[in-house]
This record gives C-alpha cells, structure tokens and sequence, in this order.
C-alpha cells in the first residue's frame, strides 16, 4: 500500500501537507469533505478508509494539501489501519498533523492524542460535534485543555463549514511558526522514562548521521523497549537506522528491565495504563457534564459491571427468546393451515392433467412439503427473533455484551475483539468469520475462525426453539411452558459461550499458542432505536435473506432426500440404508440413524436437517401433513424421542460442523483448507463427545 509522499525538494513555499487523523466516527471525513470539496463517503463504520485520501485547500494566498489517514484508536499496534495513519504521521513529512475529537467521547480519544504527541510536536487538536456534546449535557473547557496538553485546541462542528475558519487560520499559523505547540508529553514510570533518559544521546545521534528528526528520538525510543519488531523494521527500513540488532540499546533495555525485574511483554500494559490514566485526569479537569448525562453513565456502570453485566445481559437475552417462543406457535400453525390446503390443491391439480406419479411425489411430496415446511416453521420465529435481536443492536447493547465478555477471552489467551465476532456468529457464522478480519493478531484471528460455529446461528435457532417447546415445554402444561422452553434455549446458548471459551484456550494453549492482545472497546452512546429502520433491516437483510438461503438449499434438498427415501435397494430405501448404518454410532450419542444421517446430509443449511429427519420417519416415501408444532412433535414421540434424545439433539445441533457456506468462508480467511478442516472437526467431537457423556450419565442416574 502506497503512502502519499512529499518531495521537501519540490514543496513550494506556499504550499502545505495536513495529516488529518482519529478514532473512527469522530466526523474525519466530514471534516475532510468540508475543507477539500472532495465528496468522499462519510459513514458509521469503524476503519471505513483504507487507504490514504488526498485533497487540497485554499486560504489566505496558501496551498493546503489535506491527508486523511484511516480512523484507528491506537498506533501502538500493527492492524491494517493503525499501520497507514502511524506510518504517515512519522514518515509522511506531514507540516501539521490535525487530530480530530469527538467532544462527546472525549476521554477515550484523548488515548490516541497523546501516543501522537510521542510521534510529533506539530499538532492541532480539533474537538468536534460540539453540538451532540451540548445535547448530551458535556461541556468542555477548550482553554484548560489547550493548557493541558500544550497544544492548540479548536471546536468545530464539522458539518457545518462556517465553524472550520477557525481551524484553518489555526493550522496557518502552526505552519508559518507564529504558533509553536509544545505537547506535554506522558510521564511514564520510572524504568521507561530511565531508558529513554540512558539512550537519548545515541539514538539522536543515530538519528543525526541519518539525516532524519531528532524529534522521533523519544518515540523510537519508546517502541524499543517495548520491543515491538514489527515496528520496529518499518522504522529500521523508513529511516535507515539500525534498531533490531542494535546491541548496545537491546543490553540497555535488558540492563533497564532486569534491575526492575519487569518482563519485555509487560512494558506496553505499562505505557498504555500511564496514556488511559492522563487522559482520565484530563478529562476530568476539562469536562463539566450534567446530571442527566451522569445518568446516562450510572446506567452504563450497572450493564456493564463485573456484578450485574452477565445477569441483565441473560435477562435481556431470554426475554426476546421467551417472546419468539410464545409468539412464534400461532403463525406457524395457521401457515401450515394455508399450505395443507394449497397442497390439496396442487395434487388435484396434477391428478387432472394426469402427471405421473414420481412427478408428483418429487415436486409435491418432496420439493413442496420441504419448502412449506421450512417458512412455516423458520418465518415465524425468525420474523420475531431478529426485529428484537437488531432493537438491542441499535440500541447499543451489543458492544455492552463484546465488553462483559472481553476479559473472558483474554484470560483464555484470545482476542478480547473475539467478543464482537462471536456476537456476529449470532446473526450468522459466515458473517462472524468474515468479522475476524478486525483482529490484528493473525493468531488471534484463527482462533476465533475456529471457534465462531460454537454459537448457534440463526439457521439453528428455529429448530432449537422447535425441539424446545415440544420437549422441554412440554414437561409442563400450563403457562409456565413457554418460560421452561426459553430457559433451555438460554442454556444451550451459554453452553456455546462457555465453548467457545475453554477451546479458545485449548488451541492458545496448544497448536496455536501465544498471549492475548489488548485492545480498546468503542462503547457507542445509547441510541434511540429507529422502528423503521429496524423492520427494514431485520426482516429484509436477515429474515427473508436466511429464509431465502434456506429455500435455495432446500429445493434441491428435497429432491435429493425424496428420492433417498423412494429408491429401492430389496424393500429398504436408500435413505434407511444410510440411517441403519449410522443407528449403532448414533446410540451411543442417545441419537438415532435418521437423525445423524439429517445433520450430515443435512450441510448445506442447518435449516433443513429437521424436515430431514421428519421424512426419514414417513412410511410411504412422503413427508406427513403437518399442521402445528405439537403434529411434528407427535411424530417425533412416535419415532422413539425422548427427553434425552430431545437434550442430546439440542446438543448436537449447537455443536456439529458448519455449514457449507461458513466452510468456504473460513477456507478464504484463513487462506489455507486445512483449517476449514479443522473448524469441521473442533465442533464436532466435541458435540460426539458431550453427547456421549449425556447420555451414558442419563441411563446410569434414570
């Protein structure tokens, strides 16, 4: 990837390069657009810019060449983003470089600000959305901040461009020198500050015979200690020093760390706890905010609490669930209804023009009843679940929930970034594949490719409900069943979470091991939920794209199995043969042949595997007239299910292999089939084992 570059040869003096950098959503590119006149697309969407956008500018007889970096909210690490907006910022020869802020999340900006300050003294803090801060009851001492940080402070509002003529005759006079910023830098702990002290005379030296700022000394110096290489060799190969093989600077810092017995791993924790804990004091010497704000965060400090987050987010989690199940029983038996009676149709429609009896049994008895059967019983909880689901999301519920989550997965040595995919996994595993892609460390990354099937999606949660409310429900007939159904589903939930956790860290611990990464979590302010938009979103780009996933699969799925069990081998169809193959293996997991045999033909979608198994119980080659819930479970009773087998195959169905499209999606993220393979198996024996182990405890103990 290409950075801008600017030739100081050939840089008229007139002529000016502005390095615009940020957080994500803190109105950047609004910023940019506004300046520039260049229409380039502002969104919500954290890392949007990928590459390095240029743009030019007039003002008072001066040319203004406008950069604007990708958001990232930390260059102290070596994601895609973080990696463009450092390496521009140091190696960019940028005359200013303009941090814009977002005035209402003020503290966890200030972050990125001062590892900037490190890098550069030629800094411009642009406060921004002054007008959302003034709604939210956040006031802000633009002067106390300016005296703070040693650097010039300006608040805009982007969007209105009125508000930016401050900003620019700002960055002329940082440019022309009538205003020298002196950033006060972080006072680290003791032994950083000592290293920096022992080595600051070789490495401006270094810095010197190079040709390059000495005002990187203290940075560069910083990122040795740390002993970050990967920095460490773009520096080494931007500015022609020699840093990685440096004896003298590595026995210094070994000198340094071992007097003060701190480990090297330990040196960032260390920087990044000084940068959150100025901010903080920063902050709450600059920021005046209101009482119904205060509220705001009082509420945040509850959800997000080590007591009362897991509760309330399990509570939030099991009241939509308890809705999609007592809701979801009354459109699927009227759908039903409508499609037995359009069936009848159909048939006598065939009869009349004499069609042959494999056609009818094919396109009626196979490819029909198969489809009915999946929007019946998939559209209705579906067209409940996601509406709740996506309310929670606009909300800003959901990052909460990657938060709770977060110190989880770091003492399972992952990602704390896993929280969010996982969540992703939710809506489908594909899409939480895709997701890993914001976790930096590419072992990191795998881990939470590998472990992304171990939440169900949405493709299995219609048949987890099903199996739910006919089972565990059914223990009890009263109004109390619909609440025994939810807390099961809720179980099988959690029982996903804790599995994706213990085998995050079976595989940081074995094939891929290493420590855990630290990252900080954007906590979106709480949101009025847009109505429309939620129906919108979660009945088209979720409801009707699942369903119509399903549909495309089951078409020809239903062909394949109808024929499964209509071709003859002797008397048995070759559908049985498969089921009676499997049946031996199948018990030890408290299973059945035909309910084995609908998981594995079952691959292509998780959405079909239950009118699988219903048609692998029909005694003429066709699947039955279902009606309701409570007729597919009265076939399924008749068919040998028990509560056991009802608990097992709950079970297995959060944990068994992906499906086909989250196979290929892992193969392309992974970059190798190897670890499709892998995912195919982690899940899977795990699912074999657990339901052995269910199984044999149940036969000992009932």
């Amino acid at each position: 990837m290409k950075l801008a570059k600017i030739d100081k040869k050939q840089k008229k003096d007139n002529s000016f390069t502005i390095a615009l950098a940020g957080n994500p959503n803190v109105g950047k590119s609004t910023v940019f657009n506004n300046l520039t006149g260049m229409k380039q697309h502002t969104g919500n969407w954290p890392g949007k810019t990928v590459v390095v956008a240029k743009g030019k500018y007039n003002y008072s007889g001066k040319e203004y060449t406008l950069v604007d970096t990708p958001g990232t909210y930390s260059i102290m690490s070596n994601s895609e983003e973080e990696e463009i907006a450092r390496n521009y910022i140091c190696f960019g020869n940028p005359d200013v470089t303009v941090i814009v802020l977002d005035a209402t999340s003020l503290e966890k900006n200030l972050n990125l600000a001062y590892q900037i300050m490190e890098i550069t003294d030629k800094v411009i803090l642009c406060v921004n959305l002054l007008d959302e801060a003034k709604k939210k009851g956040i006031v802000i001492n633009l002067k106390e901040l300016e005296k703070r940080l040693g650097v010039p402070v300006v608040g805009v509002i982007a969007r209105k461009k009125k508000t930016l003529t401050k900003l620019m005759d700002t960055i002329k006079k940082v440019c022309e020198k009538e205003i020298m910023p002196k950033p006060n830098k972080i006072k680290y702990k003791q032994y950083i500050e000592e290293y920096v002290e022992n080595t600051r005379e070789k490495m401006d030296k270094m810095l010197e015979e190079s040709k390059q700022d000495i005002n990187l000394s203290r940075w560069i110096t910083l990122k040795m200690l740390d002993g970050d290489k990967q920095i460490l060799k773009t520096i080494e190969k931007k500015l022609n020093i020699n840093l990685i093989n440096n004896k003298e600077l590595i026995e210094e810092a070994e000198n340094v760390l071992g007097f003060y017995g701190i480990k090297q791993e330990e040196v960032k924790n260390d920087m990044i706890s000084n940068i959150i804990f100025m901010s903080e004091n920063v902050y709450k010497d600059v920021v005046n905010i209101e009482k119904k704000n205060i509220q705001k965060r009082k509420v945040d400090k509850i959800i997000t609490s080590k007591i009362f987050g897991i509760p309330i987010m399990l509570g939030f989690l099991g009241i939509i669930l308890w809705i999609t199940i007592k809701g979801a029983n009354y459109p699927s038996e009227w759908l039903f209804k409508i499609f037995n009676n359009l069936q009848e149709i159909l048939t006598n429609l065939f009869e009349s023009i004499n069609a042959p009896e494999w056609v009818t049994g094919i396109i009626i008895d196979g490819v029909y009843r198969t489809l009915t059967w999946i929007i019946a019983v998939m559209l209705p909880p579906m067209a409940i679940f996601f509406p709740l689901f996506t309310l929670l999301e606009d909300l800003g519920f959901l990052p909460r929930i990657a938060f709770n989550l977060d110190k989880f997965f770091k003492k399972a040595g992952s990602s704390g970034k896993q929280a969010l995919t996982m969540c992703m996994g939710f809506g489908c595993n594909s899409c939480g594949v895709t997701g890993t892609r914001i976790i930096d460390s590419p072992r990191e990354k795998l881990i939470s490719i590998l472990t992304n099937a171990f939440v169900p999606c949405n493709g299995r949660f219609p048949f987890l409900i099903t199996v739910s409310s006919i089972f565990i429900g059914g223990m009890v007939f009263n109004k109390y069943s619909s609440i025994l159904s939810t807390l099961a589903v809720l179980a099988i939930i959690l029982l996903g979470i804790f599995m994706t956790i213990i085998i995050s860290k079976f595989l940081s611990k074995t094939i891929l091991k290493g420590e855990s990464s630290s990252f900080v979590l954007e906590l979106p302010p709480y949101r009025k939920p847009q109505i429309g938009q939620i129906l919108v979103r979660s009945i088209l780009d979720r409801t009707i794209f699942v369903l119509g996933r399903a549909i495309a699969v089951a078409a020809p799925a239903g062909l394949v199995i109808w024929l499964f069990a209509n071709i003859q081998i002797g008397e048995i169809s070759i559908l049985t043969y498969i089921a009676n193959f499997l049946n031996p293996f199948a018990r030890f997991m408290g299973l059945d042949g035909y309910i084995l045999a609908a998981f594995i033909l079952g691959i292509p979608a998780n959405e079909i595997v239950l009118p699988i198994i219903l048609m692998g119980y029909m005694g003429s080659g066709t699947l039955v007239n279902l009606e309701s819930t409570a007729e597919i479970g009265r076939i399924l009773i008749q068919n040998g299910w028990t509560l056991i087998t009802a608990i097992n195959v709950m079970i297995f169905t959060l944990l068994h292999f992906p499906c086909t499209t989250t196979l290929l999606t892992i193969k392309k993220e992974a970059g190798n089939i190897k670890w499709s393979i892998v995912a195919f198996l982690l899940p899977t024996i795990c699912g074999i084992v657990l339901c052995m182990l269910t199984n044999f405890v149940w036969n000992l103990v009932i």
